[in-house]
């Protein structure tokens, strides 16, 4: 399909994104212009003997958790209670991501989920996992940059967010919380691994969103190990096809998260539907009738197109009973199915290359000679269901490393934003 052909990334192609996202982060750390912000996160890596009972809350897109964690030492630890709550929903009719929304309601209702899992007369130190673009100048101060994730949500952008969190357990008398640390959640699957696996110097996530962090060895702050927040899902230095240009520029922030935009869960549905919706126009599929489902902005899931990569029987079966169910389309050609699983295919391949390239950056930038045993730990939807997706992340990294393959490992990190903020928590007790 001539039409996916600047979706094809070879490895010198790959290589050299990977050498271009290595400068943007020296150029990042160095205070030059830089797509890569480099944010400071004020944490090293945990010894894996802190101990305690933590709070946390894990707030990194429309879905928030808050969870009690036991750290036990020895590198393990166990969630005692745990919720899982929302931003919006229509059936209770509420919505706290829209502009029309002030951020002192969206953090009270935050503080009442939290108040839910507290057991009286327990302390709880607080750590605070907020995955967007932030400016940390402390271990508990971070000034939100802007939203991503399609949360607009007003009166939060430029003020620092754990000042507003502590306004609103100040005014629910919620003295048995005492904040800690706040952290990005690519900081927390970093952290969570780390605490039992010393060999963890990166953390992804490769879900909704995408973003990675990092142990530098030598911060520019302190001259000390330092793990970084790269804020990655903004790199931009890529080569974007006129299907990556149409979705930036219907996106609520057209110019940022370019490469979000290109792998990230919250979009890579949206890009297949919009390259659908060409082959349509252009006669290549369903001559017949013009599917609505492909010509309304992100009708097609992540989850879709799980389904899509999911079917390999030889009449892609399962692309059928999904054409059925879901776009109202009784009969279909196999060219049809097989023309549908190419591009999901396609738009997945590519997702995972580009994250590659840019891990294979870090470790460029860490470990020149790739020297030592590196664990790269990864949370998300993408890394965890999507079919195939972790298989080929790790091959393709294998591949560029070839000749000291076994140095590098993926490691699934479960819920690692979360109980990573209560290790951040225990890190600034001890």
């Amino acid at each position: 399909m001539h039409a996916l052909a600047g979706f094809i990334l070879h490895e010198p192609q790959i290589l050299e994104i990977a050498n271009r996202f290595q400068k943007a982060m020296t150029d990042g750390l160095a205070g030059k212009s830089s797509s890569l912000k480099m944010l400071p996160s004020f944490l090293t890596k945990p010894t894996g003997q802190e101990k305690g009972i933590y709070l946390a809350v894990d707030f990194g897109g429309t879905n928030v958790r808050v969870l009690t964690v036991e750290i036990q030492g020895n590198g393990a630890y166990r969630t005692l209670r745990r919720r899982s709550f929302p931003l919006r929903d229509r059936e209770e009719g509420y919505d706290f991501t829209t502009r029309e929304t002030a951020g002192s309601d969206l953090f009270r209702f935050i503080a009442e989920q939290m108040e839910a899992i507290l057991v009286p007369g327990q302390t709880y130190p607080l750590g605070f996992t907020f995955s967007f673009p932030s400016r940390q100048t402390g271990i508990y101060q971070a000034v939100l940059i802007k939203w991503t994730k399609e949360i607009q949500t007003s009166g939060v952008e430029g003020y620092d967010v754990a000042e507003l969190l502590q306004k609103t357990l100040d005014g629910k008398n919620l003295k048995q919380v005492i904040p800690r640390a706040i952290i990005n959640d690519t900081v927390g699957t970093l952290l969570t691994a780390a605490y039992s696996d010393q060999q963890a110097d990166i953390g992804s996530i490769c879900g909704t969103g995408h973003n990675t962090c990092y142990l530098e060895p030598s911060s520019p702050m302190t001259g000390k190990p330092m793990i970084i927040n790269i804020e990655s899902g903004n790199y931009n230095e890529l080569p974007a096809t006129d299907y990556d240009m149409q979705l930036d520029k219907q996106s609520q922030i057209p110019g940022d998260q370019r490469l979000e935009k290109m792998v990230g869960g919250q979009y890579i549905g949206e890009l297949t539907r919009i390259i659908i919706q060409d082959f349509i126009n252009n006669k290549l599929l369903f001559a017949s009738g013009r599917p609505e489902i492909f010509f309304t902005p992100y009708n097609i899931k992540a989850k879709d197109l799980a389904r899509l990569l999911a079917d390999e029987s030889p009449e892609l079966t399962g692309v059928s009973q999904w054409l059925k169910t879901n776009c109202q389309i009784p009969c279909s050609l196999l060219e049809e199915r097989t023309a549908l699983r190419t591009i999901a295919t396609t738009v997945i391949t590519r997702s995972i290359q580009l994250i590659a390239a840019t891990f294979t950056g870090v470790l460029k930038h860490i470990d020149p000679g790739l020297e030592k045993q590196h664990t790269i730990a990864i949370d998300g939807s993408l890394f965890e269901l999507m079919p195939g997706y972790a298989n080929k992340l790790n091959s393709t990294l294998k591949n560029i490393f070839k000749d000291k393959p076994d140095l590098i490992t993926t490691k699934l990190t479960k819920h690692g934003s979360g109980v990573g903020a209560a290790i951040a928590a225990a890190i600034i007790e001890d």
